[in-house]
């Protein structure tokens, strides 16, 4: 079932994502602030945090009943610092890291994803400043398993 495999894929991402401590190779320390909830800048209070949320999803048929499911993730980042800016990016590219590092990215007992891919990754530009905003997003290739 596909909504048990989206759930668990975003379960997973965000289960790596805690892994970034500000400890080398990454820069910053989330503090394990990220969530398998959608969260909007008014409702973060605790910084850096890091939303993961599932989002469309695709199918390709093949012969043999073989399906492949293509999800798409939206990951937000919130950060709130003198020169967000800096810190957002700081922040998107440990992100981006941790995705580069989980191409393979073990899922519900075992399952495996053939490929996580970043879609794009945009932020606000400092328009919210002290606040940063950035968003990811993936589409994640995985076999859809009845």
């Amino acid at each position: 079932m596909s909504g048990k495999a989206r759930g668990a894929i975003v379960d997973a991402l965000v289960e790596k994502l805690k892994g970034i401590n500000g400890s080398s190779p990454y820069t910053i320390d989330v503090n394990n602030n990220v969530s398998n909830k959608l969260e909007f800048w008014d409702e973060v209070f605790d910084f850096p945090s890091v939303s993961v949320v599932a989002g469309n999803e695709f199918r390709e048929y093949l012969p043999g009943e073989f399906k492949w499911g293509r999800l798409g993730i939206t990951i937000r980042c919130y950060v709130q610092q003198e020169e967000p800016v800096t810190e957002l990016e700081k922040l998107l590219v440990d992100i981006e890291r941790v995705i580069d590092d989980n191409n393979d990215l073990t899922y519900d007992s075992g399952k495996v994803t053939q490929e996580v891919r970043i879609s794009s990754i945009s932020t606000d530009e400092g328009l919210l400043a002290p606040y940063g905003v950035g968003e990811i997003t993936l589409e994640v290739l995985y076999e859809v398993i009845p």
